[in-house]
Parts: structure tokens; C-alpha cells; sequence
């Protein structure tokens, strides 16, 4: 795919559109458009939270109908059509027919997806996940997690040690970049796995947080820490390439909180809140068991 221009021009684009608008019926503006011919986007969350997709895409990704096809698409409707005009038929079929199909010239398509939600996915069950070596937080801490680093749709973040937060962050943040930072190199391939699993294009993974494995990253606004004894050197790292970064740091240990709060007032970084989640779960014997339960601090260095 070419990530500087377009395949198709914006007159180009805006005839598709009306001639999808004509052969459905459907009203343009009840019509989600993403063009990933130009630049690489999460093209499954849109489907997901959208009824009505026009896709506009380019040639080169063998696997693109089986990947929708193996994240649960399969039942979407689909009118399909190569070419940069619109003219001629239109294939219509169920995605999951597409599967075998390779893209291997510029393509439009109108995905109709009548499980679709109004929303993203926020606090996903763990066994959607592709696990690393690290036991993923219960999704009810994740909703909270993810809630208090109160993302935009554009936003840069770091998010350090935790690959389901680094999921649902990039399907949030969808124009915008997550920078993965995987120490452990299993670890790594499972955030890979999850790349690929919900189709994200804005993670890129890192080995550390050093000069070297940031160079060239965009520059994040906000971090979020799963704080280990590498945590002072994190901050250390990240201040010096954003010395207005905000934090979001998360521990299940009170040795650990003490170092956070030291570490904090040393780096000159204002606590705005302090919260530790209790929650219990009623299991299959009629108890409650309770469930691990983080501090989450949250942070942004004094002017």
C-alpha cells in the first residue's frame, strides 16, 4: 500500500460514494467512508461499530478478506468492485465467501456488518487476548484502566508492559499511534498476535524505552507504566523526550506504590489521583472471590 498518496482521487472517491448510495438505497451520510489506500488504518474496529463500511483499498495484502473472515465478519454483506471508476456489476456476497479472493488491483467495497456496535469494545474478556507472560488484569480493572487515561482519537501514547490496555487504547485512539514497550521477546510476539487479531495499523512495539528505540517514534503526550524496577529509569527516558509527558501508573504491590510516590515528587510530577479498584466476582460455587486489587496513579509534571 502506498501510505503517502492516495490510489484514488477525491472526485474518485465522492462518485463511489454516490453510485454505493444509488445501488443500496441508502443515504450517503448513514454511510461510514475509510480509505486505506492512502494510509494504513484500523479497518476491523471500524466495521465493527459502523452498519454500513465503504472501504477503499490497493492492491498487496493476500490475507485481507480471511483476516475479517477469522475475526467474526464472516456474516457481513458485502458489494464488491475493482477498479478507480465506478462502472460495470457489483459482486454482492456474505465476506465469508471472499476468503480465497486476493485484492490485486484498486478495489472499493460496501461492507454491511448487521451485528455492529455503537461503540468500541472496552474491557474485552481476557480469552479474546493472545497472552504473553504476564497475567492480564480482570476486563472490569481494564474498562477502569482505559477510562482514566481519557484518550482522544489522535492521541500518542507509551504504554509499558500491557498489551490488552495497548489493544483497546489503539482501537480508541484509531488516528492516532501506540508505542508498545515489550521487554520480554514472547511478549513481543504476543502483542504481534494481537496486531494482527484485531486488525490494528497504529501500534508499532518497541524492545525498551531507550533513545535509541524511540528515535523516530512520534513523541507521546501520555504513558501508561506497569511499574517494575526498571520504573525510575522509564521516567527518566520518557521526560526526556516529552518533559510534559502525563502518567498513568499501575501496581499490585505497596513497596512498589512507595517507590512510585518517591520517584513522582523527585521527577517534579504532581499526583492528581490515587484510587486502588476492590472488586469480587461471584464464581461457580455461589462466592464471591475477590480479585487482585491495583493502585492506579495518575500524574503530570508541575509547570
Amino acid at each position: 500500500m502506498n501510505n503517502n498518496k492516495s490510489s484514488f482521487t477525491n472526485p474518485q472517491i465522492l462518485s463511489w460514494l454516490e453510485y454505493f448510495s444509488k445501488k443500496s438505497g441508502l443515504d450517503i451520510e448513514k454511510i461510514k467512508l475509510i480509505d486505506i489506500s492512502k494510509k494504513k488504518k484500523n479497518l476491523i474496529p471500524t466495521i465493527e461499530t459502523h452498519k454500513r463500511v465503504l472501504v477503499f483499498t490497493d492492491a498487496g495484502d493476500p490475507d485481507f478478506f480471511f483476516n475479517l473472515w477469522n475475526y467474526g465478519l464472516g456474516d457481513c454483506d458485502i458489494w464488491f468492485k475493482t477498479g478507480l471508476e465506478p462502472e460495470g456489476s457489483v459482486k454482492i456476497c456474505k465476506l465469508a465467501e471472499m476468503i480465497n479472493t486476493e485484492i490485486q488491483e484498486p478495489s472499493v467495497m460496501l461492507i454491511f456488518n448487521p451485528n455492529s456496535r455503537s461503540s468500541y469494545r472496552i474491557g474485552m474478556q481476557n480469552d479474546n487476548f493472545s497472552q504473553g507472560s504476564v497475567r492480564y488484569v480482570a476486563s472490569e480493572i481494564r474498562s477502569i484502566i482505559v477510562n482514566k487515561l481519557h484518550l482522544d482519537d489522535q492521541d500518542t501514547i507509551c504504554i509499558i508492559s500491557g498489551e490488552s490496555i495497548a489493544v483497546e487504547s489503539a482501537m480508541i485512539a484509531s488516528d492516532g499511534q501506540i508505542i508498545a514497550v515489550e521487554y520480554n521477546k514472547h511478549d513481543r510476539f504476543s502483542m504481534e498476535e494481537n496486531i494482527t487479531k484485531f486488525g490494528l495499523t497504529n501500534v508499532t512495539i518497541v524492545e525498551d524505552t531507550s533513545r535509541a528505540s524511540l528515535r523516530n517514534l512520534p513523541v507521546p503526550s501520555l504513558s501508561f507504566i506497569v511499574a517494575t524496577d526498571k520504573f525510575e529509569e522509564e521516567i527518566r527516558n520518557l521526560l526526556k523526550i516529552n518533559p510534559q509527558m502525563k502518567f498513568v501508573v499501575y501496581t499490585l504491590e505497596l513497596d512498589v506504590l512507595s517507590d512510585i510516590l518517591r520517584v513522582f515528587d523527585e521527577y517534579h510530577i504532581a499526583r492528581s489521583e490515587v484510587i486502588q479498584i476492590s472488586m469480587s466476582k461471584l464464581n461457580r460455587k455461589n462466592v464471591f472471590e475477590a480479585k487482585p486489587a491495583p493502585w492506579i496513579i495518575s500524574g503530570e509534571v508541575m509547570e
